[in-house]
């Protein structure tokens, strides 16, 4: 059995890139460990329950289903600190996303960056789904300066997704998809050794994998690195990260 750490802020996050890799993960009989910045119980964004427009645009049923199994868990609601992750006492990362501003705790934290690019170091499993691939590119490695992703290979939220979302609903929500003015893309791609070691996937705006069929799901894998657009990769990304703790 391995131990998965999953740090989250303390709300705002997407509660499918969180759900899916938590139910997979434990299935297969790994311990998940959940971290927010102080120790407190984390919460999703909750138009993603209740629907982001008019019900629409929401999480689908499946992964709703799955969260509301996670809330009971105990391991989420009573997850550690950041200040207390100990990088060589876990056998696999995973970093979710999430577009509402709450998720600006987790990806602006300097400390979790420091924990993050330590864990990337020790060679083991780690993943990054949507805005969860920020907290890499922010994450230095303290021997070149450089960000984590440097001379990886990696996706991350496309710019046509953002954009899409955010010209659709900012009538009605204002900056709801925009986190930060920088694109998410635009902000992976200034971290890596090439622009060509983005890869964007192909064009995908509705159709979401499933825990039975990835035909429209899309990753990357980069050694024990692996990441993922966008909620519609979750069950191919966490199964994807699974098979990495088989070897």
């Amino acid at each position: 059995m391995a131990r998965v750490l999953v740090p989250l802020p303390d709300r705002d996050f997407d509660l499918t890139e969180v759900a899916v890799p938590w139910a997979v993960l434990s299935e297969a009989g790994h311990d998940v460990v959940f971290a927010t910045e102080n120790a407190t119980t984390p919460a999703c964004d909750p138009k993603l329950v209740t629907g982001v427009l008019f019900g629409q645009l929401g999480a689908k049923e499946e992964p709703k289903r799955l969260y509301a199994e996670l809330e009971r868990s105990p391991a989420f609601r009573a997850p550690i600190a950041w200040r207390d992750i100990d990088p060589t006492t876990f056998d696999a990362l995973v970093l979710p996303g999430g577009h509402a501003q709450g998720m600006k705790q987790y990806l602006a934290s300097e400390l979790l960056q420091s924990k993050v690019a330590a864990f990337t170091r020790t060679g083991k499993p780690f993943g990054a789904i949507c805005h969860g691939v920020i907290v890499l590119a922010r994450a230095k490695d303290p021997d070149t300066g450089k960000s984590v992703l440097h001379g990886r290979t990696t996706t991350c939220l496309p710019k046509y997704m953002e954009r899409i979302a955010y010209y659709l609903t900012s009538w009605k929500l204002g900056r709801y998809y925009r986190t930060y003015d920088a694109y998410v893309e635009d902000e992976v791609k200034e971290a890596l050794a090439s622009p060509s070691d983005f890869l964007r996937g192909p064009i995908t705006l509705t159709t979401h994998g499933t825990a039975t069929q990835d035909t429209c799901a899309f990753v990357v894998e980069n050694g024990p690195y692996v990441s993922a657009r966008w909620p519609g990769d979750a069950y191919l990304f966490a199964r994807k990260l699974a098979e990495r703790l088989r070897t």
